[in-house]
């Protein structure tokens, strides 16, 4: 990527806990005792970035900590209980394909995305729903967390909530390692300290690199050497790092991608190809993104030579550069995912973020967001099983087959984006405040939106007006002459004697019949229906849940949806908030030992032990003197940091209570903790 493509990373972001509103009476609980030993100043954890070794001249700016990542240890981080990953790395299937130009095992898909700037990224969500919400996660097969920038750190881990919700739909996570160009700011003497080596010849920093990845619960590195003036001893420096790397990743589950970039005369020179100037680092790595000036020849001779080499060609990911233009980009797509023939490589996607970035400061709503976004990973039909065959963006729900990690009950979503304009308990406003942490994000539909009818095709959409629970509920909006499908999830969930249905749900207007669609066995082709029964459903003006038991039906449930009949073929607006399967109720264990553990006035770190390993994630309540409770907010980590309480009137001592959550949206019991003002 040459420097005139850069986008350099701005400093500083707003952070902070969204402050909820009151939710309701609190519950009785006893009280753990106040601490009586003064405690460490409490400050906002934010996602961790290095320098390899040597720190600039001068001093930081603001908001900015210059760290060594050669003298980092996760004994002594004091943010790693806020950055660590709580989900693992889920595994997927792949179902029938959505259409029948969607192929599964050809062309993958990497995006390098910035969820932030590199400094003050915060470690835990922040009180706005102007945030990169990625949802499509089904048709990702590797993740950048992207970033770094010569003034701030060249080294970035990428912050526990993008992690959360990655590895919940079974899509790995790299951090980034950043050498940059010299244009900006790039120093050699970064280059020379990342591949330096100790006096028995190993390479301290790709063991620091893989220390770094096992402990905050991500999947690799993104390597990326673009600062120019190296020599051939730097190459062959740089090829011996990242074999050691490489070798110790394998050894921890971890994967490295290299960039082309830096060759092996160690000079940096953008091959765009896989050629011998740059296949050696190919050979050592798990994949390699190419620079955007491939051709369609040059990608060819590029897919056959690492075929040749027994690597595959869909370890190369071909960059397409999305940052300016997004999916009114120009890509010669017969190049890489060819219609007629097996795709050519992999597509590497350089900042989708364009979706929320292009918007105008006051059209970036999270449903503008997400307008845009469907159109850039679905297409301009907005529905992968009726793709457009004259979009002139080929969107990958197009050519790649969607993944889903629904396999084990229980299994339940309220349809969380992981952002929102309020926040939503059983139906009722909770806070008016805007709010995003993608570690909340629920496992959502991969076919946005495939909708079955022979009359109208209603709209759908992830909607933030209305929500049962979190930030949003998905609207179908129109009117259905004839009865309507809505696939929501390919699945592979065992049924039981016990096993049921709950289906959440409203009508906000007209008249609506409401069926479970379950399927028990596959599509007879890509693109074709699965074979659904259905359940009927009661209908309800207002939020409701219904249970229905799969009585006569046996095996593995393969597909859920729901089928909307309009009796009178009128207007309809209905809205689904939440689905869930399961065959028990089963509600976590409280947490043990809530404490904090800095405090700052009205800002503090909270933290607890775990009561069982069946957590979704945990809620923070505080419980105002009259009773009510404020929400501060939920998170999968065992820690979590709260920003500018006040006391109220007389209050002498603020409670809090925290609960765990389960996969079944059932919390557990309270377990509170005080703190004196």
């Amino acid at each position: 990527m040459n420097p005139t493509r850069r986008a350099v990373l701005a400093t500083g972001a707003a952070t902070g806990a969204a402050a909820l509103l009151p939710t309701g009476p609190a519950s009785a609980a006893p009280a753990t005792p106040t601490r009586r030993r003064p405690l460490a100043p409490a400050t906002a954890p934010y996602a961790a970035y290095w320098y390899p070794d040597t720190l600039p001249a001068g001093t930081p700016g603001a908001g900015i900590t210059w760290r060594s990542l050669k003298t980092w240890s996760a004994a002594d981080d004091p943010d790693l209980a806020f950055n660590t990953a709580s989900v693992p790395l889920a595994a997927r299937f792949t179902p029938v394909p959505a259409n029948g130009t969607a192929r599964a095992g050809q062309a993958r898909v990497q995006a390098l995305v910035s969820f932030g700037p590199t400094s003050s990224n915060p470690s835990q969500g922040a009180a706005t729903a102007d945030y990169y919400a990625l949802t499509h996660w089904g048709h990702l097969d590797e993740l950048v967390f992207w970033g770094g920038s010569s003034g701030e750190g060249l080294i970035l881990a990428p912050n526990a909530p993008v992690v959360d919700a990655a590895h919940r739909h079974g899509v790995p996570v790299l951090g980034n390692v950043f050498l940059p160009p010299t244009a900006f700011g790039g120093q050699l003497q970064w280059t020379r300290d990342l591949v330096q080596q100790d006096d028995a010849g190993h390479y301290p920093l790709a063991a620091q690199l893989v220390a770094v990845a096992a402990a905050y619960g991500f999947d690799g590195w993104f390597v990326n050497a673009e600062t120019g003036g190296g020599n051939t001893a730097l190459g062959t420096a740089m090829l011996g790092f990242l074999t050691e790397l490489k070798t110790l990743a394998a050894g921890r589950g971890q994967r490295v991608t290299w960039y082309d970039a830096m060759t092996t005369n160690g000079a940096v020179s953008w091959q765009g190809a896989l050629n011998d100037r740059n296949e050696p680092f190919f050979r050592t790595a798990d994949g390699m993104f190419l620079d955007f000036r491939w051709s369609t020849g040059t990608l060819a001779a590029s897919a056959a030579r690492a075929d040749a080499l027994g690597r595959g060609r869909y370890d190369l990911w071909a960059g397409v550069d999305v940052e300016s233009r997004g999916s009114d980009s120009s890509v010669n797509w017969d190049a890489v995912v060819p219609t007629g023939s097996p795709h050519t490589a992999s597509v590497g996607f350089y900042r989708p973020e364009w979706t929320r970035n292009h918007l105008p400061a006051d059209r970036r709503t999270p449903a503008d967001f997400h307008a845009a976004d469907d159109r850039f990973w679905t297409g301009r039909s907005l529905d992968p099983a009726r793709p457009d065959p004259a979009d002139p963006w080929r969107a990958p729900a197009v050519w790649s087959a969607d993944r889903s990690t629904v396999t084990a009950l229980p299994f339940a979503t309220v349809f969380n984006t992981g952002h929102g304009l309020r926040w939503y308990d059983r139906g009722t406003v909770t806070s008016d405040t805007p709010w995003n942490h993608l570690g909340l994000q629920d496992r959502l539909p991969a076919r946005r939106w495939t909708v079955r009818t022979e009359g109208a095709r209603p709209a759908v959409t992830l909607d933030f007006a209305d929500a049962w629970r979190g930030g949003s509920s998905v609207l179908v909006d129109g009117s259905p002459d004839r009865p309507a499908v809505l696939d929501l999830y390919a699945t592979r969930l065992p049924l039981t004697r016990n096993t049921v249905v709950e289906l959440t749900h409203r009508t906000d207007s007209g008249t609506v019949n409401v069926e479970i669609a379950v399927a028990t066995g596959e599509p007879a082709a890509p693109g074709a229906a699965p074979p659904y029964t259905f359940l009927p459903v009661a209908s309800s003006g207002t939020w409701r849940t219904t249970t229905v038991r799969l009585t006569g039906l046996s095996g593995t449930v393969r597909a859920l949806g729901v089928r909307l009949t309009a009796p009178d073929g009128g207007p309809v607006r209905w809205r689904l908030g939440g689905l869930a399967v399961h065959d028990n109720g089963a509600v976590p264990a409280a947490p043990r030992a809530p404490r904090i553990t800095a405090a700052s006035g009205g800002d503090l770190r909270f933290a607890w032990d775990a009561g069982c390993a069946s957590v979704r994630h945990y809620e923070l309540h505080r419980v105002l003197p009259d009773g009510t409770r404020r929400f501060l907010g939920g998170t999968g980590q065992r820690a979590f940091y709260v920003a500018g309480l006040l006391p109220a009137d007389g209050e002498r001592a603020a409670r809090f209570e925290l609960r765990a959550v389960g996969e079944l949206y059932n919390a557990s019991a309270p377990v509170t903790v005080t703190h004196t003002w």
